[in-house]
């Protein structure tokens, strides 16, 4: 009975420490499940972007939070209904490996500036100005590290953001059409194309629909684009990582 009694007490007290203390969430098994297929192993971008990189500005846990939950409308992230503790352990996680505020910048604002606009204004925008066949660029530095953006640059067939998917339509009566892809069906699919106009289709009426490899955007390579005029344009597009209220007092220097 004395064992009995001993074997009843331990097993309460381990409950007890068990009910006080339970297992922490994995956080990076959890971001490895759940978050590295699009994001990559090491958080740093894939098909959804660099999430080490929302340290930059203050308030990042919060807006993680609410991300995860919420998900991204048009995008491929889902809403998320996970417990709100392996959501914290998932932002713990990339807090631990996130950069650091302040990312080396040695272009001229100002020179990236006129970069862009000979370069990038027809297809991409900056606080509403510039164009609309490829993704707005607004708070790309704030996502994406200089590293993941030169890789864009210079290599754009590598990967695609999601709704600019390169696609060819061929109407019945031979005509090509491209453009990128912002919405399809098993019956339809809709386009913006390269005049920057949304275009719907019924697939019945195509010969072929065509998902490209070979981005619309051209390969900036250093014969194109110096390594100087990109270094240029990084630190421009560095200015807009944080919103116009703040960017003041952290705006990064143009660095010559």
């Amino acid at each position: 009975m004395q064992v009995i009694g001993w074997a009843l007490a331990v097993g309460v007290t381990l409950f007890v420490a068990g009910a006080q203390n339970p297992q922490r969430p994995d956080g990076p098994a959890l971001f490895r499940e759940r978050c590295a297929d699009c994001h990559g192993a090491d958080a740093k971008g894939d098909r959804g972007p660099d999430v080490t990189r929302l340290w930059m500005n203050d308030g990042a846990d919060e807006r993680a939070m609410k991300t995860i939950r919420t998900g991204v409308a048009g995008s491929i992230m889902p809403p998320s209904s996970a417990p709100d503790e392996e959501i914290r352990a998932i932002v713990a996680y990339l807090r631990s490996i996130s950069v650091a505020k302040t990312e080396a910048i040695s272009g001229n604002a100002t020179s990236g500036e006129a970069v862009f606009a000979a370069n990038c204004a027809q297809c991409h925008r900056i606080n509403g100005r510039g164009g609309y066949l490829g993704p707005d660029l607004s708070r790309i530095a704030g996502s994406q590290s200089n590293q993941v953006l030169t890789r864009a640059i210079r290599d754009a067939s590598a990967s695609f953001a999601s709704g600019y998917e390169p696609v060819t339509l061929v109407t019945r009566d031979g005509r090509q059409i491209r453009g990128t892809r912002k919405a399809e069906d098993a019956f339809s699919i809709q386009i913006m194309d390269l005049q920057g106009r949304l275009r719907g289709f019924e697939k019945g009426d195509l010969r072929e629909v065509t998902r490209d490899r070979k981005s619309l955007m051209p390969d900036f390579g250093a014969d194109r684009l110096p390594d100087s005029s990109l270094d240029d344009l990084l630190a421009y597009l560095a200015k807009f990582r944080i919103p116009p209220a703040r960017r003041a007092a952290d705006t990064p220097g143009d660095g010559k």
